[in-house]
């Protein structure tokens, strides 16, 4: 079984544990919503869609990448500030500029390589994605679109020197490293905020806590939002 399969059963399982629901309310979603943007994922990921069907070829997966990337913009729409969502576009361009420029010295020769790409590009967005934002949310929409972005850089690297390298955007479906990504810098944030915030003997609900960390129904100024 792939190992973005495996995330994403646990992710379901913990949702259906209810021990996600603070990582639902930073994304903006509830249990059943999530169980059904995650079942979606899985079954999009046999659907294909082709975007350009000349030399070379381009085409995006839906479970893969369609639904995470909608998803993305829907969080970063709901942030409520502009200075959040500015955050989120930056990250990610950040994130997509980091993987492009590392697709340039590594190898990607599995029998050479000490790690799968898939895999690098998933850890090196995640982790990337987290340090930018310092949030859930941020962390999520950074690696999810930069990853996507980083794709698309490729295919109009390969369609300016002409070179055949068809690019699959979230072409392994659930295996992809969008979907990879997106968890990746969830889990780490998640991680991170709770062991802060044990150390610190409990959450930090202050007027003064930063923007990114602050409960997602609540606006500059503790202004309520749906």
């Amino acid at each position: 079984m792939s190992t973005g399969l495996l995330l994403l059963i646990g992710a379901g399982i913990l949702i259906l544990l209810g021990w996600a629901q603070q990582v639902l309310d930073r994304l903006y979603l509830n249990d059943k919503q999530a169980l059904v943007i995650l079942a979606a994922m899985v079954a999009g990921s046999f659907i294909e869609i082709p975007l350009y069907r000349g030399n070379p070829p381009v085409s995006i997966n839906l479970g893969g990448a369609i639904i995470p990337l909608a998803l993305s913009i829907y969080v970063l729409f709901r942030a409520g500030t502009a200075k959040e969502t500015n955050r989120g576009i930056i990250g990610s361009v950040l994130v997509g500029a980091l993987i492009y420029g590392v697709s340039k010295i590594y190898d990607f020769d599995t029998d050479v390589g000490i790690i799968e790409p898939q895999y690098l590009w998933g850890i090196l967005a995640g982790v990337t994605a987290y340090l930018i934002g310092r949030s859930r949310r941020l962390a999520f929409v950074g690696a999810t679109i930069g990853v996507i972005l980083a794709d698309l850089a490729h295919a109009v690297e390969t369609a300016v020197t002409g070179r055949f390298a068809p690019t699959r955007i979230g072409g392994a479906g659930v295996l992809d490293t969008v979907v990879l990504a997106g968890l990746i810098g969830v889990i780490l944030a998640e991680v991170i905020g709770e062991t802060r915030e044990s150390l610190q003997g409990g959450p930090d609900r202050s007027p003064d806590r930063p923007e990114g960390l602050q409960e997602p129904e609540r606006r500059e100024g503790g202004e309520e939002h749906g």
